[in-house]
């Protein structure tokens, strides 16, 4: 079909060349650069701080692998300390007193916490036995004295015939050696006679010295024997209480610092608060192979009777700076298979383990005697994963 749009004619042809010939506007260039550095410089910073995020994080899971740890702060000691140990008061003088002859009970005087003198009497014993054996010896004894007798006679007789020469020496020399005979039968019926009253004195029992009376183990009728066999107890037992002593054992350790005229002090549960002074009197000398200690005595004055024989006291031994070694607390410690150990810090912040000995177990502290200076910087609460070398870092105060 032909064409029947009329032809707008030259003006329109001229403005379809020019929208063909169409020109960039002025600037346009200008700001296209200028948006492509802004995208450039955006990601740019975008990428940066990306990467600046992914050195921190680093950065950060760096950090926290090296654990953060307290030092202990060690202070030499400017005081001497003291050792508490445990002490057995006794009496200074006591005498448990058995039976010597064998009989029954006939009476006692004195029970227990009665004040004695010396050669004070205690109690009776009736021996029955020994009665008859002291009137048997006697006439033993008169038997004896009167076959003395009529020996002694006989020999003078025979010496005077042998002077007259009418017997032999051989006869004189026999009745001089039967006189010889009789007079030893003499002596000897006279010390059977002594020991058995010796004896017969010990049906008297009494008290050896002045004190007073701790124990009392016997009654009225009662049968006593001879000896202090196993499981025997005394019947009385006296003991000056003017005058105590406690027996302490000092571990072998402090043996060095036992001085002649030391003193120490001690409490005893029956007086809180009040503190007694004891003074050295003696020391064994000796360790004591089952228990590593040495056995120490101090002598008390108790003349007020405050203290008893038998009680239990709380002995503060005391000590010089600084022999206690270095104090370190419990927290501190980590049990090894390479024995007991801590962990200090060398000059690198760097873990260094040491093996120590323990002087003396305080329960929440331990004393050192060995292995570490008071220099060393211990770590507090040490892990368990530590090892030589490891890196740490030491919390800020």
């Amino acid at each position: 079909m032909p064409d029947k749009t009329p032809d707008a004619g030259p003006d329109a042809h001229q403005t379809r060349e020019e929208l063909l010939r169409h020109e960039m506007p002025p600037g346009l260039k200008r700001w296209g650069m200028m948006a492509l550095a802004a995208a450039l410089v955006i990601a740019v910073v975008g990428i940066a701080a990306r990467l600046w995020d992914d050195y921190r994080t680093a950065q950060w899971t760096d950090d926290q692998a090296v654990q953060t740890v307290q030092i202990i702060k060690i202070e030499s000691e400017k005081k001497g300390g003291a050792l508490n140990l445990p002490g057995d008061i006794q009496a200074f003088t006591s005498a448990p007193i058995y039976a010597q002859v064998s009989g029954y009970v006939k009476k006692w005087y004195v029970d227990i916490g009665a004040p004695v003198k010396q050669g004070q009497l205690l109690a009776e014993l009736d021996t029955p036995d020994l009665a008859g054996q002291v009137q048997s010896a006697r006439a033993n004894l008169v038997n004896a004295q009167a076959a003395q007798r009529l020996s002694a006679s006989t020999a003078q007789r025979w010496d005077t015939l042998f002077a007259q020469g009418a017997v032999s020496r051989q006869d004189k020399d026999t009745k001089d050696a039967d006189l010889d005979a009789k007079n030893a039968a003499v002596q000897s019926a006279r010390a059977n006679l002594y020991s058995l009253t010796s004896q017969a004195g010990f049906r008297r029992l009494v008290a050896p010295f002045d004190g007073v009376v701790t124990s009392r183990a016997v009654d009225v009728g009662a049968l006593v024997t001879v000896g202090t066999g196993a499981g025997a107890a005394p019947l009385f037992t006296v003991a000056d209480l003017k005058r105590l002593r406690i027996y302490v054992r000092v571990p072998q350790n402090y043996a060095s610092h036992i001085r002649p005229g030391m003193t120490v002090t001690f409490s005893v549960p029956q007086h809180p608060g009040r503190v007694f002074t004891a003074t050295l009197v003696a020391s064994a000398g000796a360790v004591a192979s089952a228990t590593g200690t040495i056995l120490v005595q101090f002598g008390i004055d108790n003349s007020d009777g405050a203290l008893q024989p038998g009680g239990y006291a709380e002995i503060k031994f005391p000590l010089p700076a600084g022999v206690n070694g270095i104090r370190v607390p419990a927290t501190a410690l980590m049990f090894r298979a390479e024995g007991m150990q801590v962990a200090t810090l060398d000059s690198n912040s760097r873990v260094k383990l040491k093996t120590i000995t323990i002087a003396r177990d305080l329960g929440d502290a331990v004393d050192v005697g060995s292995g570490i200076t008071p220099k060393d910087r211990i770590i507090d609460n040490p892990s368990d994963s530590f090892r030589d070398g490891d890196e740490v870092r030491v919390a800020s105060k």
